[in-house]
Protein backbone atom coordinates (compact mmCIF):
# COMPACT_ATOMS: atom_id res chain seq x y z
CA UNK A 1 0.00 0.00 0.00
CA UNK A 2 1.24 3.42 -0.84
CA UNK A 3 1.42 5.57 1.69
CA UNK A 4 2.43 9.22 2.10
CA UNK A 5 2.58 12.23 5.05
CA UNK A 6 2.06 15.70 5.33
CA UNK A 7 5.07 16.94 6.98
CA UNK A 8 5.08 20.62 9.61
CA UNK A 9 8.50 22.16 8.50
CA UNK A 10 7.91 24.41 11.08
CA UNK A 11 7.56 22.70 14.48
CA UNK A 12 6.16 25.52 16.53
CA UNK A 13 2.79 26.01 16.87
CA UNK A 14 0.36 28.83 16.91
CA UNK A 15 -2.89 29.67 17.53
CA UNK A 16 -4.96 29.10 14.55
CA UNK A 17 -7.32 32.22 15.00
CA UNK A 18 -3.87 34.75 14.24
CA UNK A 19 -4.32 33.32 10.42
CA UNK A 20 -5.38 35.73 8.09
CA UNK A 21 -4.84 35.09 4.27
CA UNK A 22 -5.55 32.96 1.54
CA UNK A 23 -7.51 29.56 1.36
CA UNK A 24 -4.39 27.66 0.79
CA UNK A 25 -3.04 28.69 4.05
CA UNK A 26 -5.79 27.64 5.89
CA UNK A 27 -5.27 24.23 4.04
CA UNK A 28 -2.20 23.78 5.10
CA UNK A 29 -2.91 24.56 8.31
CA UNK A 30 -5.08 22.15 8.92
CA UNK A 31 -3.52 19.66 7.10
CA UNK A 32 0.05 19.99 8.06
CA UNK A 33 -0.31 18.12 11.32
CA UNK A 34 -1.42 14.75 10.54
CA UNK A 35 -0.79 11.95 8.25
CA UNK A 36 -2.71 11.06 5.31
CA UNK A 37 -2.85 6.82 4.86
CA UNK A 38 -4.27 5.43 1.46
CA UNK A 39 -5.87 3.04 3.66
CA UNK A 40 -7.71 4.94 5.51
CA UNK A 41 -10.08 6.48 2.95
CA UNK A 42 -13.15 4.47 1.87
CA UNK A 43 -14.93 5.47 -1.93
CA UNK A 44 -17.79 7.13 0.24
CA UNK A 45 -15.11 8.98 2.72
CA UNK A 46 -13.06 10.20 -0.96
CA UNK A 47 -16.76 11.35 -2.80
CA UNK A 48 -17.30 13.38 1.36
CA UNK A 49 -14.01 14.94 1.29
CA UNK A 50 -13.87 16.06 -2.20
CA UNK A 51 -17.94 17.45 -2.30
CA UNK A 52 -17.93 18.92 0.86
CA UNK A 53 -14.82 21.37 0.94
CA UNK A 54 -14.60 24.57 -0.67
CA UNK A 55 -11.44 23.49 -1.83
CA UNK A 56 -12.28 20.49 -3.55
CA UNK A 57 -10.49 20.66 -6.68
CA UNK A 58 -7.32 20.71 -4.34
CA UNK A 59 -8.93 18.07 -1.78
CA UNK A 60 -9.64 15.73 -5.37
CA UNK A 61 -6.08 16.47 -6.80
CA UNK A 62 -4.55 15.24 -3.25
CA UNK A 63 -6.31 12.18 -2.87
CA UNK A 64 -5.42 10.78 -6.16
CA UNK A 65 -1.78 11.79 -5.09
CA UNK A 66 -2.51 9.48 -2.53
CA UNK A 67 -3.58 6.88 -4.62
CA UNK A 68 -1.00 6.73 -6.91
CA UNK A 69 -3.10 8.60 -9.93
CA UNK A 70 -1.77 12.10 -9.78
CA UNK A 71 1.99 13.24 -9.63
CA UNK A 72 3.61 15.55 -7.69
CA UNK A 73 3.57 18.32 -10.27
CA UNK A 74 0.46 18.09 -10.53
CA UNK A 75 -0.33 18.67 -7.21
CA UNK A 76 2.05 21.18 -7.19
CA UNK A 77 -0.05 22.85 -9.92
CA UNK A 78 -3.25 22.68 -8.12
CA UNK A 79 -1.99 24.37 -5.08
CA UNK A 80 -0.66 27.07 -7.28
CA UNK A 81 -4.44 27.30 -8.93
CA UNK A 82 -5.40 28.06 -5.39
CA UNK A 83 -3.07 30.97 -4.44
CA UNK A 84 -2.99 32.68 -7.95
CA UNK A 85 -5.38 35.21 -9.19
CA UNK A 86 -5.60 36.87 -12.76
CA UNK A 87 -3.46 39.98 -13.38
CA UNK A 88 -1.12 38.62 -10.77
CA UNK A 89 3.02 38.74 -11.35
CA UNK A 90 4.47 35.37 -10.65
CA UNK A 91 8.22 33.59 -11.49
CA UNK A 92 9.55 30.07 -12.79
CA UNK A 93 12.90 30.18 -11.08
CA UNK A 94 13.54 26.81 -13.17
CA UNK A 95 11.84 26.79 -16.64
CA UNK A 96 13.29 23.30 -18.08
CA UNK A 97 11.03 22.36 -21.02
CA UNK A 98 7.94 24.66 -19.81
CA UNK A 99 5.26 23.23 -18.71
CA UNK A 100 5.57 25.58 -15.79
CA UNK A 101 5.51 28.01 -17.54
CA UNK A 102 2.78 27.59 -19.56
CA UNK A 103 0.74 26.99 -16.23
CA UNK A 104 1.48 29.51 -15.29
CA UNK A 105 0.34 31.75 -17.85
CA UNK A 106 -2.85 30.26 -17.97
CA UNK A 107 -3.63 31.23 -14.49
CA UNK A 108 -2.22 34.84 -14.78
CA UNK A 109 -3.00 35.85 -18.21
CA UNK A 110 -6.65 38.14 -18.49
CA UNK A 111 -7.56 41.05 -21.10
CA UNK A 112 -6.13 43.38 -19.18
CA UNK A 113 -2.71 42.01 -19.73
CA UNK A 114 -1.20 43.07 -16.31
CA UNK A 115 -0.35 39.66 -15.22
CA UNK A 116 3.47 38.65 -15.62
CA UNK A 117 5.51 35.37 -15.48
CA UNK A 118 8.96 36.12 -15.26
CA UNK A 119 10.82 32.64 -16.28
CA UNK A 120 14.26 31.97 -16.16
CA UNK A 121 17.02 29.18 -16.70
CA UNK A 122 20.95 29.07 -16.91
CA UNK A 123 20.61 26.50 -20.00
CA UNK A 124 19.91 27.72 -23.39
CA UNK A 125 18.00 24.54 -24.26
CA UNK A 126 15.34 24.94 -21.84
CA UNK A 127 14.44 28.14 -22.88
CA UNK A 128 14.16 26.75 -26.96
CA UNK A 129 12.30 24.24 -25.29
CA UNK A 130 10.21 26.72 -23.70
CA UNK A 131 9.94 29.04 -26.12
CA UNK A 132 8.74 26.83 -28.66
CA UNK A 133 6.24 24.98 -26.71
CA UNK A 134 4.76 28.59 -25.81
CA UNK A 135 4.80 28.80 -29.36
CA UNK A 136 3.12 26.06 -29.85
CA UNK A 137 0.14 26.56 -27.45
CA UNK A 138 -0.51 30.22 -26.49
CA UNK A 139 -1.48 32.96 -28.61
CA UNK A 140 0.34 35.97 -29.29
CA UNK A 141 -1.15 38.09 -26.43
CA UNK A 142 -0.59 35.64 -23.99
CA UNK A 143 3.05 35.14 -25.32
CA UNK A 144 3.52 38.89 -24.11
CA UNK A 145 3.29 38.41 -20.51
CA UNK A 146 6.18 36.21 -20.55
CA UNK A 147 9.66 37.13 -19.83
CA UNK A 148 11.77 34.50 -20.96
CA UNK A 149 15.71 34.96 -18.86
CA UNK A 150 19.00 33.29 -19.65
CA UNK A 151 19.57 33.61 -15.57
CA UNK A 152 20.18 31.27 -12.83
CA UNK A 153 17.32 31.42 -10.47
CA UNK A 154 19.51 33.07 -7.36
CA UNK A 155 19.60 36.20 -9.67
CA UNK A 156 15.93 36.68 -10.15
CA UNK A 157 15.94 39.81 -8.50
CA UNK A 158 17.82 41.22 -11.64
CA UNK A 159 15.07 40.11 -13.48
CA UNK A 160 12.12 40.81 -11.61
CA UNK A 161 11.30 44.64 -11.69
CA UNK A 162 12.58 46.41 -8.15
CA UNK A 163 10.24 46.67 -5.85
CA UNK A 164 7.85 44.26 -7.63
CA UNK A 165 5.97 41.51 -5.07
CA UNK A 166 5.27 38.43 -7.01
CA UNK A 167 2.66 35.61 -5.80
CA UNK A 168 4.35 32.53 -6.61
CA UNK A 169 7.98 31.87 -7.20
CA UNK A 170 8.30 27.85 -7.88
CA UNK A 171 11.24 26.07 -8.34
CA UNK A 172 11.48 22.45 -10.03
CA UNK A 173 14.86 21.20 -8.87
CA UNK A 174 17.23 18.31 -10.41
CA UNK A 175 18.46 18.28 -14.40
CA UNK A 176 16.54 19.53 -17.49
CA UNK A 177 14.23 16.16 -18.24
CA UNK A 178 15.53 15.07 -21.64
CA UNK A 179 19.07 17.26 -21.39
CA UNK A 180 22.32 16.99 -20.03
CA UNK A 181 22.03 14.66 -16.60
CA UNK A 182 25.10 16.39 -15.20
CA UNK A 183 23.93 19.79 -15.15
CA UNK A 184 21.93 20.10 -12.34
CA UNK A 185 21.12 22.83 -9.50
CA UNK A 186 23.08 22.68 -6.55
CA UNK A 187 22.44 24.13 -2.84
CA UNK A 188 24.79 26.66 -3.31
CA UNK A 189 22.46 28.49 -5.81
CA UNK A 190 19.47 27.05 -4.74
CA UNK A 191 19.33 28.78 -1.18
CA UNK A 192 20.20 32.01 -2.89
CA UNK A 193 17.34 31.99 -4.96
CA UNK A 194 15.11 30.91 -2.11
CA UNK A 195 16.53 33.81 0.01
CA UNK A 196 16.02 35.99 -3.15
CA UNK A 197 12.25 34.97 -3.41
CA UNK A 198 11.76 35.09 0.49
CA UNK A 199 12.48 39.32 -0.32
CA UNK A 200 10.10 39.60 -2.99
CA UNK A 201 7.11 36.84 -2.74
CA UNK A 202 4.34 39.16 -0.74
CA UNK A 203 1.28 38.11 1.62
CA UNK A 204 -0.48 35.67 1.06
CA UNK A 205 1.85 34.69 -1.57
CA UNK A 206 3.86 30.83 -1.91
CA UNK A 207 7.45 29.25 -2.48
CA UNK A 208 6.47 26.05 -4.16
CA UNK A 209 9.75 23.67 -4.56
CA UNK A 210 9.17 20.06 -6.74
CA UNK A 211 12.66 18.69 -5.27
CA UNK A 212 14.25 15.28 -6.41
CA UNK A 213 16.15 13.52 -4.51
CA UNK A 214 17.41 10.59 -6.29
CA UNK A 215 20.25 11.87 -8.39
CA UNK A 216 23.82 12.57 -6.91
CA UNK A 217 23.72 16.10 -5.31
CA UNK A 218 20.15 15.58 -4.76
CA UNK A 219 19.65 14.38 -1.28
CA UNK A 220 22.23 17.28 -0.17
CA UNK A 221 20.31 19.94 -2.14
CA UNK A 222 16.98 18.84 -0.68
CA UNK A 223 18.40 18.85 3.05
CA UNK A 224 19.45 22.57 2.41
CA UNK A 225 15.96 22.90 1.29
CA UNK A 226 14.51 21.83 4.25
CA UNK A 227 16.78 23.28 7.10
CA UNK A 228 16.11 26.80 4.93
CA UNK A 229 12.16 26.64 5.58
CA UNK A 230 12.89 25.26 9.57
CA UNK A 231 14.45 28.82 10.01
CA UNK A 232 11.50 30.61 8.88
CA UNK A 233 9.69 32.67 11.22
CA UNK A 234 6.85 30.43 12.36
CA UNK A 235 4.83 34.26 12.69
CA UNK A 236 5.59 34.78 9.04
CA UNK A 237 5.36 31.55 7.03
CA UNK A 238 3.27 28.39 6.88
CA UNK A 239 6.06 25.80 5.77
CA UNK A 240 5.41 22.32 5.14
CA UNK A 241 6.47 19.33 3.20
CA UNK A 242 4.34 16.21 1.02
CA UNK A 243 6.70 13.30 1.16
CA UNK A 244 6.28 9.51 -0.05
CA UNK A 245 6.90 7.16 2.85
CA UNK A 246 7.73 3.70 1.12
CA UNK A 247 9.51 6.12 -1.99
CA UNK A 248 12.52 7.46 -0.52
CA UNK A 249 13.09 8.12 -4.34
CA UNK A 250 10.32 9.98 -5.24
CA UNK A 251 10.14 13.86 -5.55
CA UNK A 252 9.38 15.54 -2.47
CA UNK A 253 6.49 19.17 -2.82
CA UNK A 254 7.61 21.53 -0.22
CA UNK A 255 5.71 24.72 0.37
CA UNK A 256 6.67 27.74 2.10
CA UNK A 257 3.72 30.26 2.59
CA UNK A 258 3.72 33.43 3.41
CA UNK A 259 1.13 34.60 5.86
Amino acid sequence: MMRCTVYPVVGRSFHKSSISCSPILNFIWQRNSFSISAGACSSNNYKSATDSSPLSGLESVMLEYIFGKKKATQVAHSIWKHVVQKGDIVVDATCGNGYDTLAMVYMVADKSCTGRVYSMDIQETALQNTTSLLDKLLDPDEKEIVDLSIKCHSKMEEVVPRGIMVRLVAFNLGYLPGGDKTIITNSKTTLLGMEAASRIIASGGLISLLVYVGHPGGMEEYKMVEEFASRLPVNEWICCKLQMLNRPLAPIVVLLCKR
